[in-house]
């Protein structure tokens, strides 16, 4: 699914492109500052940093409903949700796997976001993935 997936984000037009290079360019500047090796938390407050100097708006552990039926049946505090848009998951993992794209995804169908990015620190290199939810449905 992982190989399937990301020909298929290749493929596509990015909505919404602007912002999520702006939020990459800033994930890069923590990597390449930082470095892999540190937990979660520490690339999130990195992060945070460098959005806020890139003048972004977001919400940093968002506590985004999850609904079922129209009923509310708990809450998931997703990491940053930026400009009121995109959905952004930080790992911290020494690989990424499909495991951590499926939750991503899941998490833009429960919230019924169009875009989000999956971004890992835990690799050598930064790693990223930009998400499309092709059930959003225009509310």
């Amino acid at each position: 699914m992982f190989n399937q997936e990301r020909n298929i984000m290749k493929k596509e037009a990015y909505k919404y492109s602007e912002l999520t290079s702006k939020i990459i360019g800033c994930a890069m500047t923590v990597h390449n500052t930082l470095g892999s090796g540190f937990q979660e938390v520490i690339y999130q407050r990195a992060l945070e940093i460098e959005m806020s100097l890139a003048g972004l708006y977001f919400k940093r552990e968002f506590d985004m409903p999850i609904m079922y039926r129209e009923v509310q049946i708990g809450t998931r505090r997703v990491d940053f949700f930026v400009e009121e848009k995109v959905s952004v998951e930080i790992k911290a993992v020494s690989q990424m796997d499909d495991t951590n794209l499926a939750q991503a995804l899941n998490y833009l169908e429960v919230y019924n976001l169009e875009v989000g990015l999956l971004i890992n620190f835990g690799e050598r290199s930064l790693k990223f993935k930009r998400l499309l939810n092709k059930k959003y449905k225009e509310s």
